[in-house]
């Protein structure tokens, strides 16, 4: 997982042309006219969906992805993300292939707090349950790129 500033971005530029594309789209695009669907980019190698959403006291249900690289960035609000290691679940909740998410229990012993400008990147090996509140429940908007592995 890499947790930093979109401000930083620059310093992510050799490790995954995908991730660093959708980092730069990330700073660059203006979301806030824009509606909450799919947008594709680069076909099925590079897409984003906005969503917004309340967040939520708990969420005990980590999930991972096993096709795509997942990049969370916060639009408005805040909300906090719990990650740990796939290899640490102890078992999978419910199983979705062809939306590339499997819900897991176990787990997530790193917590990140994710604000506008602050981004995620959770790899294939990272299970992460995000959308909770902090403190109380609050209305958030998100950006999720996915970068095909």
């Amino acid at each position: 997982m890499i947790y930093d500033s979109l401000a930083h971005i620059e310093a992510y530029q050799g490790i995954h042309p995908g991730v660093y594309k959708g980092l730069k789209l990330l700073a660059e695009t203006d979301f806030s006219q824009m509606e909450d669907k799919r947008y594709e980019v680069d076909g099925d190698d590079l897409f984003f969906f906005l969503q917004s959403y309340e967040s939520k006291p708990v969420n005990d249900t980590p999930e991972s992805h096993k096709k795509y690289i997942d990049i969370q960035c916060v639009l408005s609000g805040i909300e906090a993300m719990d990650v740990g290691a796939l290899e640490d679940m102890t078992d999978i909740a419910e199983a979705r292939p062809e939306g590339d998410i499997w819900l897991h229990h176990g787990p997530a012993d790193s917590r990140v707090i994710l604000t506008p400008g602050k981004f995620a990147v959770l790899w294939p090996g990272d299970a992460h349950a995000p959308g909770i509140a902090v403190g109380e429940p609050a209305k958030c908007r998100k950006a999720v790129v996915k970068v095909k592995v």
